[in-house]
């Protein structure tokens, strides 16, 4: 298991768009942050009442049961793609389609419980694969939707996307 800090990517690791993700991080280990995030996010999730777990802030808009899916399938999506490249496979990965992950997913047929059990799950079993990589695993890169990426960067992305999704669930859904 790793006991080294794996601190923050250079911006020529990953693509500019990720940027967004990775500067919500607060921690200067990103082991740490994704270690951090499943108590708080899950004493989040388990707060909220099954009545509220369909609601929609607006329009169109995903619903907090499909908010949750969408970051179980994005954690399981990055981490694969962690996997592969820290593992020396630079084969080049397809991007995805959040807008039809979603509902096809059947997120909302579910309890937000059971979701958020599954969240906690895929997260333990990445952080256990990420602590596993040796160090020189970290700095391997290969290509994900057309991009050049670290393994180094995708962890500092799930950690991240987590964040974002979790601030977007108390600002824009709990207000």
């Amino acid at each position: 298991m790793s006991t080294m800090t794996i601190s923050l990517p250079a911006a020529t690791e990953h693509d500019p768009y990720y940027g967004k993700y990775i500067s919500q991080v607060p921690e200067k280990d990103v082991l740490a942050a994704l270690e951090n995030q499943i108590e708080d996010a899950i004493k989040m999730l388990r707060a909220i009442p099954e009545s509220k777990a369909g609601h929609r802030y607006a329009p169109g808009k995903w619903s907090i049961r499909e908010v949750v899916g969408h970051l179980i399938d994005a954690e399981r999506v990055f981490a694969y793609r962690a996997m592969r490249f820290g593992r020396n496979d630079a084969t080049d990965l397809p991007g995805f389609d959040e807008n039809k992950y979603v509902p096809a997913g059947g997120f909302d047929a579910r309890t937000l419980a059971d979701l958020a059990s599954e969240w906690e799950h895929v997260r333990r079993a990445n952080l256990a694969m990420f602590r596993g990589f040796p160090a020189e695993a970290w700095g391997r890169r290969g290509n994900a939707n057309a991009a050049p990426i670290t393994v180094r960067a995708l962890a500092w992305i799930i950690a991240g996307h987590g964040l974002h999704h979790m601030k977007l669930i108390r600002e824009r859904y709990l207000a």
